[in-house]
């Protein structure tokens, strides 16, 4: 067998004998981002309850350990390109069963990092969780981002939403200075998108289910939910989370659609979303959710790569597989891979 499948199958073992041995990845220390010189001096603690500070920049990200080299990815991103790195807060969303060894590697990684961890009850959504065409769409962690209201402290008015299979290529801040207009919730829309398609048949031959449509500020189109500019306080007036559990208790009942955390918030939002530049969402980039399959970007600037669907770039990258765009995301990978020798 030649030096080179040797050395790449020594790295798939390394990989999997790790994964099997729930070990955590291991990742290079990231440099310390400073602020500009133009950038306000200031400071936020999670004791604030009713303070908002606009110039702390406020991000929630889940972390698990399927998805944690996208997430070190996605905030070694955001730091990268950010004019004031040091105003950016995170606030990452976990569960209690490896939230010690996700917390250690994020602090490992970024030792100059502003975060906070909180841990999700996986409890509040276990028995209302549908099966859906995709395993990872089913997991608990994914409906996280309903309860980001009821996780993060008072003192949050305002919060960027992010999936962990993401780079961001812009200043952050471009993003956080969106006017909501209003809007409880801010993200791009694709009206082109096929709305009707992301329900079934029961749910359209429900009169009291398409009346949920009815009176929105314009027609419902779709957006996705893995990049989400969102107003906590309008939300928790509103009592959003009750409206989008109420939906997840109809799916278990009705089968109105397929797929995960999604359809939920289209249901609650769709034709009440304050629309954004497509450049903050540039998805689609992992294929769709059965094969993965490479694309290409979509036409028009870019400030935001997502990769969602089945294809990850981390995971295609390994298996010397990658798509041409995986290249764009490599250089945010600080994975340390296995040393072939040791020093002993």
């Amino acid at each position: 067998m030649p030096p080179s499948k040797l050395i790449h199958l020594f790295l798939i073992l390394t990989v999997t004998i790790n994964l099997c041995a729930a070990e955590l990845p291991s990742f290079r220390e990231a440099p310390a981002f400073r602020n500009g010189r133009e950038c306000p001096r200031t400071t936020w603690s999670s004791l604030d309850k009713q303070i908002h500070n606009p110039s702390i920049i406020h991000i929630a990200m889940t972390l698990d350990t399927a998805y944690l080299r996208g997430s070190v990815a996605g905030v070694y991103s955001v730091l990268h390109h950010a004019t004031c790195p040091e105003n950016i807060v995170f606030h990452f969303i976990t569960t209690h069963s490896h939230g010690s060894k996700l917390t250690r590697a994020i602090t490992t990684t970024f030792p100059y990092l502003n975060f906070h961890v909180y841990y999700f009850n996986t409890n509040l959504v276990k028995g209302k969780i549908s099966s859906s065409i995709r395993r990872a769409l089913d997991q608990p962690l994914n409906y996280a981002r309903m309860f980001l209201a009821d996780l993060l402290p008072a003192g949050v008015r305002r919060i960027i939403y992010f999936d962990s299979d993401l780079i961001v290529v812009d200043d952050v801040v471009n993003l956080w200075s969106i006017n909501l207009g209003g809007h409880v919730l801010g993200a791009p829309e694709y009206c082109h998108a096929n709305f009707t398609s992301y329900f079934t048949s029961k749910f359209w031959s429900n009169p009291v289910f398409t009346a949920s449509l009815k009176g929105r500020s314009r027609d419902p189109c779709y957006f996705n939910t893995g990049v989400m500019v969102i107003d906590l306080w309008k939300w928790r007036e509103g009592k959003y989370t009750e409206k989008l559990e109420k939906w997840m208790r109809i799916q278990k009942r009705y089968r109105i659609y397929e797929l995960g955390s999604l359809p939920p918030f289209l249901l609650v939002f769709a034709g009440d979303v304050e629309g954004m530049e497509h450049r903050w969402n540039q998805h689609g980039l992992g294929g769709d959710n059965l094969e993965g399959l490479c694309r290409a970007l979509h036409p028009g600037p870019v400030s935001l790569l997502h990769w969602s669907g089945k294809g990850k770039p981390w995971l295609r990258i390994d298996s010397k597989k990658p798509c041409p765009l995986d290249s764009l995301w490599a250089p945010y990978d600080l994975f340390r891979y296995p040393s072939l020798f040791s020093d002993s």
